[in-house]
């Protein structure tokens, strides 16, 4: 055999060789490609019913709302309204009964006042514009447990309200938690800003009903539930664990835009 055709023999050798490797490397490829896709389909899934949650939450949420503002406080200031029309009418014509009729009037009034700050209490808890996110998570722990630790990594600085509210919804229900169920523990809640936010809370509480075997009163699964739709509203996540040696730990991170991170060896 020449030369010529045992490097050209050779070579059709190497080729075939070449394209049984790439064949298999594609049937692997395309293996692994197809397991992927049902753990894909279940993030999908997963991630569609936190949406729709999410946005059933809301919508009822505005539905209340609606329902406080339609039918609570809208007729009631209809009804001083016309209240006073007609002491207006009664001053001019019997001044002696005004004094009573303005009297009902002011304690309505006070009524609705009180109406007024229920509707805002709902839609942003007002400790943290009266005190700022960390006092107010020091003045809602007060008593839930045997001792309670509130630690910050800086100040909290000024954080988006969104996150701001979503940090301070999950500590709360954290330690209402706590205070129901381990009220004879002690805990501790940590913030720390870098990047992100990130919020602990741990006890030394029983645990999780599905790790002690207990059930616990009041529905705890609805408010576990709260926390992990309250930081995906913010794009981040929570997790609720028990520690191996009893307790509980939430840990949530919730993403800072970038005009919110906390500059180095700064303030937040």
């Amino acid at each position: 055999m020449s030369a010529g055709r045992r490097e050209r023999f050779g070579m059709r050798a190497v080729l075939a060789r070449a394209a049984v490797l790439a064949g298999a490397f594609a049937a692997g490829a395309v293996t692994a490609h197809a397991a992927t896709i049902p753990h894909l389909h279940r993030i999908a899934a997963d991630l569609q019913r936190s949406r729709e949650r999410i946005l059933a939450g809301r919508e009822e949420e505005r539905r209340r709302l609606r329902h406080d503002l339609h039918d609570g406080l809208g007729p009631t200031l209809a009804s001083l309204a016309m209240s006073l029309d007609a002491a207006r009418i009664t001053l001019a014509c019997e001044p002696e009964r005004t004094d009573p009729l303005l009297a009902d009037v002011r304690e309505r009034l006070a009524c609705a006042v009180g109406q007024v700050r229920e509707l805002a209490h709902g839609l942003r808890p007002p400790a943290l514009d009266d005190l700022g996110l960390v006092a107010a998570i020091e003045s809602y722990a007060v008593g839930c447990c045997k001792r309670v630790e509130v630690r910050c990594d800086g100040p909290a600085g000024e954080l988006p309200a969104a996150v701001e509210v979503a940090a301070y919804r999950i500590v709360r229900e954290s330690l209402t938690n706590i205070r129901l169920h381990a009220a004879e523990s002690t805990a501790v809640v940590l913030i720390d800003r870098a990047a992100d936010l990130h919020v602990t809370v741990a006890d030394t509480g029983p645990g999780l009903p599905a790790a002690n075997g207990t059930a616990r009163r009041g529905g705890p699964t609805r408010g576990l539930d709260a926390m992990r739709e309250w930081a995906a509203e913010v794009g981040g996540g929570c997790t609720i664990t028990s520690r191996s040696g009893g307790g509980t730990v939430v840990a949530a991170r919730l993403p800072l835009p970038a005009g919110y991170h906390r500059p180095a060896g700064g303030r937040g």
